[in-house]
């Protein structure tokens, strides 16, 4: 058994994983790296691999980051099947068509041919196989089985077997307990683990604390009449601030002001939702059950169309705007963070993780002037972050999902974080559980004995 790492090695993005067992080269996860103008780069560099030689490709979520080179993968050689669970697949395609446009405009400013076309995306989805959790897929020479991560709609972590050993790849791993999804699940024993770590260092705070702290807010910025900014990921974040703030205006717990969901991605992405109620956890199939709509409250607005979202101009203060992208790396959040960063009486509030080199980082990192569409933007307003609302484990809860299977681990990989982050997770792993555990480098190497 040999193991590649082609990307998610000390970066949170990118996740690229190579394993060669059972006489075949399988793939998990084939994301955009995403961040810095660097980063963004590499997406248009060759694979280090042959794609006609891979003999499957299995993809753990539908986050960009794990998905986003597969219709490369496609044109440029890949012919067999791909792998996930059925919400993933329908996600994929509506984050792979919305991506798209976004890196033909990259592929422009690079001067570079585009990364890929819809007719590519296409073709991905007509090779593409939905797969329910703990349905054990065989092949000759190797099985795989997804379980539930927990972490988005659909997510999940997979383990293959083959060569009489077991190895799990994690992908990204959920924040349990999750205001809509059911608690990431668990298994008892592996040889080798390959297990994120973009919180691999940090505690999140608790479910009751978040709730607080986007109470206090909300109510912070319309006490100041000023415009709540919250940049969120289209998939998954965007539908649990609906879900949170569904719940803080039908029990009045926050004064009533017009929401806007600013995210055609987001509005689409939620339809999803709708579709796949089973997934959900047991108190929100129950809150569904008793007639409400969770993604649905008094005051909350769609806008779908560029005039519509210009529309949220005219609307005076105080107001929420929800829009992509969750790191301000584009998108329509842009347009508002360069209207209402420079006003004292705003906020804007990231529930998400923020990788290094992105708009977002820059912001939180206390950056007194950033640079928006070619203008210099000064930053006036207030600046918060609720960690807790990442769809990422933390570090505690990281180490309670690798626990039960202390006793069989030969060795796990700390992936899909900085450095820091990586090592962190990785020492401690060391220290508490007693396993072997390394951060890889960039297209390093291992066979698993």
């Amino acid at each position: 058994m040999k193991l590649y790492f082609h990307g998610g090695a000390q970066t949170v993005t990118g996740a690229n994983y190579l394993l060669e067992i059972g006489g075949k080269k399988i793939l998990v996860d084939c994301g955009l790296n995403q961040g810095s103008r660097f980063c963004e780069e590499l997406n248009f560099e060759p694979f280090p691999y042959k794609p006609k030689d891979i003999d499957a490709l299995f993809i753990t979520h539908a986050h960009i980051d794990h998905i986003g080179r597969v219709p490369k993968l496609k044109r440029e050689g890949f012919r067999e099947q791909i792998y996930s669970t059925p919400p993933t697949k329908d996600f994929a395609e509506l984050m792979l068509i919305d991506s798209e446009h976004i890196l033909n405009q990259e592929a422009q400013h690079l001067k570079r041919n585009p990364l890929y076309t819809t007719a590519d995306i296409i073709k991905a989805l007509g090779s593409w196989e939905a797969v329910p959790y703990h349905h054990k897929l065989d092949f000759e020479g190797f099985s795989a089985t997804f379980y539930d991560a927990g972490h988005i709609l659909g997510s999940g972590f997979i383990v293959f077997e083959g060569e009489g050993k077991k190895i799990v790849f994690s992908g990204d791993l959920g924040n349990t307990p999750d205001p809509i999804l059911k608690p990431t699940e668990t298994i008892s024993d592996a040889d080798y683990c390959l297990i994120e770590s973009a919180y691999g260092g940090r505690v999140h705070e608790d479910e009751p604390s978040r709730k607080a702290i986007l109470k206090d807010v909300i109510e912070s910025t319309v006490k100041s009449k000023g415009t709540l900014m919250i940049p969120a990921f289209a998939l998954e974040r965007a539908q649990e601030i609906l879900y949170e703030l569904n719940s803080l205006v039908e029990h009045k717990r926050i004064p009533k002001v017009p929401v806007f969901l600013d995210s055609p991605l987001a509005i689409s992405l939620t339809a999803v939702y709708k579709k796949y109620g089973s997934y959900f956890n047991v108190e929100t199939q129950k809150i569904i059950k008793s007639g409400d709509q969770i993604f649905n409250f008094s005051g909350l607005h769609l806008t779908m169309t560029t005039e519509q979202s210009k529309e949220i101009n005219k609307v005076p203060n105080p107001k929420i705007i929800i829009a992509g992208s969750g790191m301000s790396q584009g998108g329509r959040i842009l347009h508002h963070e360069r209207r209402y960063l420079s006003d004292h009486n705003s906020t804007v509030l990231f529930v998400g993780y923020q990788v290094a080199g992105s708009l977002g980082r820059k912001i939180l990192n206390g950056e007194n002037v950033v640079r928006i569409f070619g203008e210099d933007i000064p930053v006036r307003c207030k600046v918060k972050a609720i960690g807790g609302y990442s769809s990422h484990a933390d570090q505690p809860l990281l180490l309670k999902w690798l626990k039960p299977m202390k006793k069989s681990l030969r060795k796990v990989f700390a992936v899909q974080g900085e450095p820091e982050e990586s090592g962190a997770l990785a020492n401690k792993i060391k220290e508490e559980l007693g396993i072997p555990a390394e951060v890889p480098q960039l297209d390093s190497f291992y066979e698993l004995a």
